[in-house]
């Protein structure tokens, strides 16, 4: 905001070329008069008392939260309040609390016990000056000491056991994380003999019925056949998110264009291999087949892979080639994977060597 010059219009320049008017008129403060806090070390001390219980209410409502959340039944038969479920009730009811007691506590320590004084700032749209840098450091520390937290360890002390507890919340809800993945990320239900079959209609495949240039989307047959696998029924969001790290691409191209890896020279059935649908940068699934190139591009962040030359990484933010199950045929003639895949699949990840 600029300084407005000499405006003989303005009463507060008039008369007085040299003046520079504010942006806005002075209009000026009333008397101070002050709060009852000032003036009588009782209600001071009342004050402080106050502002220290809505602070120590603030850690008895987080407390209250650890115990409702272990407390309440949410399984197939969940606890209930008024109707609905007891947990989400009272994990709601008590984390607001919490927050809105620790607010008002702190409102209240401004409003009556911090200092009483009226500032004007002018503001400008440039970096200020050193000097007026370091005359905002003092006034910053001389706020604090305004504010008493030193002298007053009461207010101190519950406000950091407000803050302190606070943290307990936050810690039990992340219990509903789940689990540490352990070695999940390295592998799928990708195994020897395990059929490939349509992700839409499950059904097997056999080499002959790929055409050269096609791309088909495929997934383990174990999702949707589990007795010859010796496999419990995968559910739920089990099921999902083994979906998605087991998701396959088929593609088939002339033998003579593929440059197998060493070691991969198996890997494939008459030109036809599979690779992971799942992009090596942040997990998107990717189908976008270009017939001519072998090219494989990422929709989300345009990262290319090329499918004849063992998915190497060609253009775009990726920085590993994507994943090849290994495939062969079994004696009735469909499909099958050997091995599950050699490396994790997906985005890359710390632990990932």
């Amino acid at each position: 905001m600029t300084d407005l010059v000499h405006d003989p219009n303005n009463p507060t320049t008039a008369g007085n070329p040299d003046a520079v008017a504010h942006p806005v008129g002075d209009p000026g403060f009333a008397e101070h008069r002050p709060r009852p806090t000032d003036v009588d070390p009782a209600a001071e001390k009342r004050a402080e008392r106050q502002i220290a219980t809505f602070f120590g209410l603030s850690s008895l409502m987080a407390i209250l939260f650890c115990v409702a959340y272990f407390t309440f039944d949410i399984g197939d038969d969940p606890d209930t309040i008024l109707g609905m479920g007891a947990s989400n009730v009272t994990l709601g009811l008590t984390l607001g609390l919490a927050l809105l007691f620790i607010g008002i506590g702190a409102i209240q320590w401004s409003r009556k016990l911090m200092s009483d004084t009226e500032i004007v700032e002018m503001r400008h749209a440039l970096r200020s000056p050193d000097e007026d840098r370091e005359e905002a450091i003092t006034a910053f520390n001389t706020g604090v000491e305004d504010s008493g937290i030193a002298r007053r360890p009461l207010i101190r002390n519950s406000l950091l056991g407000a803050a302190g507890t606070l943290l307990l919340p936050v810690i039990v809800a992340l219990r509903d994380l789940g689990p540490l993945p352990g070695d999940a990320l390295y592998h799928t239900v990708w195994k020897e003999g395990m059929r490939v079959v349509n992700d839409v209609s499950g059904s097997p495949i056999r080499p002959e019925w790929v055409r050269i240039g096609q791309l088909v989307n495929a997934e383990p047959e174990v999702f949707y056949n589990p007795e010859p696998y010796d496999s419990e029924p995968i559910e739920g969001h089990h099921l999902l998110a083994e979906k998605a790290k087991a998701a396959l691409i088929l593609v088939r191209m002339q033998p003579d264009d593929i440059t197998p890896a060493e070691g991969r020279e198996n890997w494939g059935v008459d030109g036809i291999l599979a690779y992971s649908k799942i992009c090596t940068h942040v997990g998107c699934p990717i189908s976008l087949w270009e017939q001519q190139t072998h090219h494989l591009l990422c929709p989300c962040h345009q990262s290319t892979f090329d499918l004849a030359d063992n998915g190497k990484v060609i253009f775009g933010p990726a920085a590993r080639a994507l994943p090849q199950l290994p495939l062969a045929v079994d004696d009735e003639g469909y499909l099958i994977a050997t091995s599950d895949f050699t490396e994790p699949v997906g985005p890359s990840f710390w632990e990932r060597g």
